[in-house]
């Protein structure tokens, strides 16, 4: 593929998710990444990514049990695939609580809407990754042959809020996706985001398990420990994935970031593009 780089941790910059899906947990996140965002059409969006020459992974979200808030469904993705092909990849989301209409939809959105992928936010979904109700959803990603990304370690949604807003970390918790690991072993796994304060978990899990990755979204590598840093530029290069988190942090902004660790091309080649690459079989 001729471009840079393939986000693989986009969320829609548009009023579908940024305003109607967040609701009042914007302004929460907003904060917690010291920013501002403006909401965007999705032309305008995809002119960003163009103008970057990269790709992003685009996800769905569905949280509606846990959390009352609308969707951003899965046609919606699929549109904005279909509006701008060379620009956006489509991840589906479904809320793991919806049962049956999870496994309908998941396949729907994979068969019938060429979705890539499966997005899943455990704090925000209110489920633990590891718990046997959702192993259907999990057979059914092995089946299809995509990928799933959950969502690992500390969140933006509802930071400095009473209670959070009723997040609970702990079910991002690292550890939780080892079982998953071990009881799909043809399912590959992406561990989302450096995964604080369980960074030390998500790299066990991914040196034990070699069905899961991880993306470096919604962090900048300038604040990664040194622990981190060495697996990314040794033992993981293979299995890590580029990610900013748009539209919190930015492409440039983070490519700047990570040079700072002084990677050789071949390895910046293979995070920024190689890996995602091989993981989606584009």
């Amino acid at each position: 593929m001729g471009v840079q780089a393939i986000d693989m941790h986009v969320h829609p910059s548009t009023r579908e998710w940024l305003v109607d899906g967040l609701g009042e947990l914007k302004e929460a996140t907003e904060r917690h990444f010291r920013t501002e965002i403006a909401v965007r059409s999705v032309d305008d969006m995809a002119a960003e990514f163009i103008a970057d020459d990269v790709i992003a992974v685009l996800f769905g979200w569905d949280a509606e049990t846990a959390m009352g808030l609308p969707r951003v469904t899965n046609d919606f993705i699929a549109d904005c695939v279909a509006r701008h092909p060379d620009v956006f990849i489509g991840f589906a989301s479904v809320d793991p609580w919806k049962g049956q209409w999870a496994l309908d939809e998941f396949r729907r959105a994979v068969v019938d809407l060429g979705l890539r992928g499966l997005k899943l936010h455990p704090s925000a979904q209110a489920f633990a990754p590891n718990d046997r109700t959702f192993y259907d959803l999990y057979g059914l990603a092995s089946e299809l042959e995509v990928p799933i990304v959950f969502h690992t370690g500390t969140t933006g949604l509802g930071a400095g809020l009473p209670g959070g807003r009723g997040i609970k970390l702990g079910y991002s918790r690292p550890i939780l996706l080892d079982d998953v690991a071990a009881d799909f072993p043809d399912l590959q796994i992406i561990g989302a985001h450096p995964s604080w304060p369980w960074q030390d978990e998500m790299l066990a899990v991914a040196q034990h398990k070699t069905n899961v990755w991880i993306d470096l979204s919604g962090w900048s590598p300038k604040r990664w420990s040194p622990d981190l840093a060495r697996n990314v530029l040794g033992a993981l290069q293979d299995r890590v994935l580029f990610g900013t988190d748009y539209p919190f942090i930015t492409f440039r902004k983070w490519l700047e970031a990570f040079r700072t660790h002084e990677p050789s091309a071949d390895l910046e080649a293979k995070v920024l593009k190689g890996n995602a690459e091989r993981l989606l079989g584009l």
